[in-house]
C-alpha cells in the first residue's frame, strides 16, 4: 500500500501579490522553495488561513530573494495581497517509507523572512 505524505510545508507566508491575468499557479521566491523541499513546478496545496480558501496549483520560482508569494491566474481570485497562507506539497511512498517521512517545514514571519525551521 501507498501513503501520500507531506514532504514540504511553508507556513504562515503572506501573499505579496494577485495577477489575474496570467496562465496560473503560485509564485515563489526559489530560496524559500528550497527550505522548505519544495520544488519548482511541484504540485501544490494552498490554505488560506486568512479567507478559508483552498486551492492545488503548483510552485514557480520567483526572483531570488524576493520574499514573493504571488497567486496567478484563476486561483488569484481566491486571496489577497497581506492574506496569510500556508503551503504544503506532499509524496506517495511505501508503507515502510512512511513511517521515516520527515518533512521539512518553514515558518515566516509577516515580512516573509524564515523565523523557524523544523523537521518533523
Amino acid at each position: 500500500m501507498n501513503r501520500q505524505m507531506l514532504t514540504g510545508k511553508i507556513h504562515r507566508a503572506r501573499l505579496t501579490a494577485c495577477v489575474v491575468d496570467y496562465e496560473g499557479s503560485l509564485e515563489v521566491d526559489p530560496e524559500i522553495l528550497a527550505e522548505s523541499n519544495i520544488l519548482p513546478y511541484e504540485k501544490i496545496l494552498v490554505v488560506n488561513a486568512t479567507n478559508g480558501e483552498r486551492l492545488e496549483t503548483y510552485a514557480i520560482p520567483g526572483q531570488p530573494g524576493s520574499r514573493v508569494f504571488c497567486l496567478n491566474g484563476a486561483a488569484a481570485r481566491r486571496g489577497n495581497p497581506g492574506d496569510v497562507v500556508t503551503i504544503m506539497a506532499f509524496s506517495f511512498c511505501s508503507e515502510a517509507e512512511s513511517h521515516n517521512m520527515r518533512p521539512k517545514v518553514i515558518v515566516l514571519d509577516e515580512n516573509n523572512m524564515i523565523v523557524a525551521r523544523k523537521q518533523l
